[in-house]
This record gives structure tokens, sequence and C-alpha cells, in this order.
């Protein structure tokens, strides 16, 4: 549900990444399936945005209780809720989670995991 949700506020900066051979696929491929140009798709993601940060209440709660959706450890629910952030924090600058959001916090945490592995990677913003 995170992913689907996200890929309606990065998928322009998913064409722009992707070698220009592809981008005429990629391009039509995803303007039929949403039904409408990639730049319309995007085009009103900030006004979108709260409703998408409300969305993530269940998680948010959760987070601030706890360091992580299984406690004090992580587990595999976090690394799936978090590799949808993740993806889209590679592909795009859109900053979909507020820096006092404590799913921002919960984010950081992941990536700081395993010698900050996931927050080396090639990405855009904290």
């Amino acid at each position: 549900m995170v992913q689907a949700a996200l890929v309606r506020f990065v998928v322009l900066d998913i064409n722009r990444h992707i070698l220009p051979e592809h981008q005429p696929y990629f391009r039509s491929s995803r303007e039929a399936r949403f039904g409408t140009t990639l730049e319309a798709v995007v085009g009103d993601r900030e006004t979108r945005l709260p409703a998408f940060r409300a969305g993530l209440d269940p998680l948010r709660r959760t987070v601030e209780r706890q360091d992580f959706l299984a406690g004090e450890m992580p587990s595999y629910a976090d690394y799936i809720v978090f590799g949808a952030f993740q993806w889209a924090r590679a592909i795009s600058d859109f900053e979909v989670l507020a820096a006092d959001d404590p799913v921002y916090a919960w984010r950081g945490r992941i990536l700081d995991l395993h010698g900050g592995m996931a927050r080396k990677s090639p990405a855009y913003g904290g």
C-alpha cells in the first residue's frame, strides 16, 4: 500500500533516472496505466501529501512508542515498509516525510543500521 501511494509522487522522477532509450517505453506504459501523463500524475503531489502522511498514522503511533515496529529491534515488517521509503528516497528528491515526523525518525534509525549501509546508498535527502 505504501509503495502504491509513493509511486504517484515519484513516477516522473523514475523516468528521469532511467536510460534515455528506455524512457519512451516507460512513459507510454505508465501513462497507459495511470490514464494520464506522468506530469499530471505528480502535478498535484504537494496537495496529496498531507493525506498520504495522515495515512501513515498507524505506523506513526507505533514508532512513537517504540524504536521499531517489532519493539526494540527491527523485524521483517520494518524492512518491508522501510524498503518502500528507501526506494522513493533513492529515485526522487521529493521528500514524502516531514523532518519532525516520528516516521522520519524511524526511517533514520533503519538507515543507520548495519553500519549505515542504507544511508550510504546513493539517494536524496535525509
